[in-house]
């Protein structure tokens, strides 16, 4: 098993219950795991039960590190480097340090980094703490669907990108574009009738997208040689990532500015100048979109957020209003 698969409960049968205040969210605005994990605890109002901690959009061999912060430091852990909580655990721990991180504040330790199940336990164990108006992520009449669609969108968006940028070979990557935009294609397909990747709502299988559509343009397209079309090239899943964007929750919580240093720059063996292209122009995330012609309530029966919390407002210059 590549991820530490210990979940926080309500009844704490992993040995970690489910208690506002224990835990910290460690998380990078430049990783789209970790942005979904920022999207959802806000969509849900959980950021006073669980405090958010974040890494700077680079790092080495090592481990991602608290360099946005004064001195380096996490200033609830104590840590300057996220591995000090894997290995407050694990003395011995074999694999990559990665976000998101959920650690248990009190004994400093990693208690899980299973972005997927991560997310899911946010909406369906820690509901007590939920914001009133929180929406319904993983809605019980759905879950057998969602799990087909967010099954594709994993293995065939999420990390079909990753697989062209880090093909090895011409044969590897001709393969790996054709998957990716045989997906992209059904996405385009998909959306064309339905608002969201469910129906009328948003659910965690849109946020799970958002977060590759969100990186597409500015990194995938060309860093990964995605590039048949820009996603501003393809009219429904550009509507549907602007609206997306334009609600409360996605592109307040998405910087640019972090997530192409993060790729430019830690892929040296891609882009061994670690030149940081200065494009796209980001104007377009703000212009109308026209999906509400398709009906729906993005938050079902709920409400959106509110303001973004002081401290953790992505600033202007790394946002599209910039």
């Amino acid at each position: 098993m590549r991820y530490v698969t210990t979940r926080i409960t309500r009844d704490g049968a992993d040995g970690y219950p489910v208690e506002a205040g224990r835990y910290r969210l460690i998380a990078a605005r430049a990783c789209p795991w970790a942005n979904r994990a920022i999207i959802v605890r806000r969509l849900l109002g959980l950021e006073d039960a669980i405090s958010m901690g974040l890494c700077g959009p680079t790092h080495d061999q090592r481990s991602w590190t608290f360099d946005l912060d004064p001195g380096g430091v996490d200033p609830v852990l104590g840590y300057e480097r996220l591995q000090q909580a894997y290995f407050a655990r694990f003395p011995d721990y074999p694999r990559g340090i990665t976000v998101p991180a959920i650690v248990d504040v009190p004994t400093g330790e990693l208690v899980t980094n299973d972005f997927a199940q991560m997310t899911q336990d946010l909406s369906t164990e820690w509901t007590d703490f939920h914001r009133e108006g929180a929406p319904d992520l993983w809605p019980d009449a759905l879950r057998d669907e969602m799990e087909t669609v967010m099954k594709r969108v994993f293995t065939e968006v999420n990390n079909g990108v990753y697989r062209c940028g880090f093909a090895g070979s011409q044969e590897a990557y001709d393969a790996a574009y054709d998957r990716l935009w045989t997906a992209l294609d059904w996405l385009e397909d998909r959306l064309a009738t339905r608002r969201f990747l469910m129906g009328d709502s948003i659910t965690e299988a849109d946020v799970r997208l958002f977060t590759t559509l969100a990186r597409f343009d500015p990194v995938y397209h060309g860093h990964f040689k995605c590039n048949r079309q820009k996603l501003s090239e393809m009219p429904v899943l550009w509507a549907y990532a602007r609206d997306l964007f334009q609600t409360p929750g996605f592109g307040d919580t998405t910087d640019f500015l972090q997530i192409k240093r993060h790729y430019y720059v830690v892929h040296s063996d891609i882009n061994p100048t670690q030149i940081v292209p200065k494009g796209p122009d980001l104007a377009g995330w703000l212009t109308p979109h026209h999906r509400e012609e398709l009906g729906g309530r993005p938050f079902g029966d709920g409400t959106p957020p509110g303001p973004v919390r002081p401290g953790e407002v992505v600033p202007v210059e790394a946002s599209a209003a910039a």
